[in-house]
């Protein structure tokens, strides 16, 4: 965001870092099992490793250490052949040992970018300073002025990637988090569900004078829940650092919290510098070497990306904006997918799922990563684009039948006989309307007749109610055309 106060214009200064759960199927140095913590009774899986006993080794998960080097090659990242782990001290109730195991100095992955498509049709590239492994914390409940620690998630493999300092303002903000969600989907690595902390993205935020170089002091806005508070967390920030700025202080290096209900940040605690976190090289752990042919052979098992699949869309057929659309999500670049293998024009199936089932899944509270669990199948929307090509029903029976399906489930052919939708194919009724029409608008006629086609519109749409959407479009049209003509003596 560029702001413009009494005094200057500012603009924000924001990188972002994101810990990404890795679904791998055991924790990141032990052999307990991965769960969803939001379901799983709790602490029922760890062992003295993951909690953190005296005396335990940990061992490196080799599966967790592939997928974060896939993350990284589609990051554009260096992948380092010598990468060492470490010991991270602080000291928080969900963290048993006192310090968590990650990488310093020398991490897994660096030095790459990606590139957002902005809302006005540019796009950016953004740097991807590191991406690194982890192991993530345990999970603290608080209930009744108590506080309950389940430790199923400490130990879970955790990447942890951080943008360079590239991001202005909380649109490209929530533009790389979603570019980034996608990305991990796609993978395979990790559901992207926000809601269950699997993915948690939290942005460093600072501003400066447009046009200077410089970096003032940060604040961190600490495990957002959604790309949405990304965004709002974001541009509340510049704003809040704008004015400190310009009322003659000096912003305080510090962690601070999204209110969502409050739609404001607030105060956690001072920040932490690194040298707080007396990092060291983790001795109970070797040095870990990713060989340039392990490394290769991951590359050439990758799967097709969301800017392939986007410029594959596109070759099909359709806009940039709608391919965009379509693969932001992978559950929904996947339903698309079987649309078109169910045999629907790619034009038409965009169409009627960015305009039309969204919307429906929209006012049902299902966000677009969640298309499976609504009742419209792939293969049923194909179905209804069928019918519509094929002439038996038009666009507006269409959205009934959808509205049918969506609600119910079923196949769009059996709505079309259940609620009488099906367009006649009978030239004499679709006359018969028509005179109706004209004879009950004898003042239209003769405005149309002066020249007024505009009107053309409004008599057109009395010959489609008459006929309760069964009336073919460019059947209508083409009578209502020609008893016109006839009646303002044109050939």
């Amino acid at each position: 965001m560029t702001a413009k106060t009494t005094t200057t214009a500012y603009e924000g200064v924001i990188g972002l870092e994101i810990h990404a759960e890795l679904e791998t199927e055991s924790k990141m140095f032990c052999g307990c099992a991965v769960v969803d913590s939001t379901t799983a009774a709790p602490n029922t899986y760890v062992c003295p490793i993951c909690l953190g006993f005296p005396g335990v080794l940990p061992v490196i998960n080799k599966r967790a250490v592939e997928f974060a080097i896939k993350v990284g090659l589609a990051l554009n990242c260096e992948i380092a052949t010598v990468n060492v782990f470490a010991r991270k001290s602080y000291f928080y109730p969900d963290l048993p040992k006192g310090y968590q195991i990650s990488q310093y100095e020398l991490p897994l992955c660096k030095n790459g970018w990606t590139e957002i498509d902005l809302p006005d049709g540019s796009t950016k590239r953004i740097g991807i300073r590191r991406a690194h492994l982890e192991e993530d914390t345990g999970k603290s409940i608080h209930v009744g002025g108590s506080s309950l620690i389940d430790f199923n998630r400490s130990g879970v493999p955790l990447l942890e990637i951080v943008t360079e300092p590239d991001i202005r303002n909380g649109i490209e903000a929530e533009a790389f988090g979603r570019k980034l969600r996608a990305i991990l989907q796609y993978l395979g690595v990790n559901s992207g569900d926000m809601s269950k902390g699997v993915l948690r993205m939290e942005p460093n935020i600072s501003v400066r004078p447009v046009g200077s170089t410089e970096f003032r002091t940060r604040t961190e806005v600490k495990n957002l829940n959604s790309i949405r508070s990304v965004q709002r967390a974001s541009d509340y920030e510049i704003e809040r650092h704008i004015k400190v700025w310009e009322s003659g202080g000096e912003v305080v290096q510090a962690t601070m919290g999204w209110d969502e209900a409050r739609q404001q940040t607030v105060l956690q605690r001072t920040k932490e510098s690194a040298h707080d976190y007396r990092y060291f090289p983790e001795p109970d752990l070797p040095i870990l070497n990713t060989s340039r042919e392990w490394v290769e052979a991951i590359r050439a098992h990758l799967p097709e990306l969301p800017d392939t699949k986007r410029d594959r869309l596109m070759k099909a057929g359709l806009s940039r904006y709608d391919a965009s659309v379509l693969v932001a999500d992978r559950p929904v670049a996947d339903y698309f997918e079987r649309v078109m293998q169910a045999g629907a024009d790619p034009k038409k199936g965009a169409n009627w799922i960015i305009n039309e089932l969204f919307a429906r899944m929209n006012k049902a509270a299902l966000s677009a990563e969640r298309v499976n669990e609504q009742k419209v199948s792939p293969e049923a929307l194909a179905g209804l684009i069928k019918l519509v090509d094929a002439g038996t029903i038009n666009n507006n029976a269409a959205k009934k039948v959808l509205d049918a399906v969506f609600a119910e489930g079923g196949e769009p052919s059996a709505w079309v006989a259940k609620l009488g939708l099906e367009q006649t194919q009978d030239t004499s009724a679709v006359e018969a309307a028509v005179e109706k029409v004209l004879g009950a608008n004898p003042g239209e006629t003769d405005r149309f007749c002066a020249g007024e086609e505009k009107v053309f519109k409004f008599l057109i749409g009395q010959v489609m109610r008459e006929g309760r959407g069964k009336f073919p479009a460019e059947l209508a049209n083409d009578v209502l055309t020609a008893k016109l003509n006839a009646r303002c003596g044109k050939s």
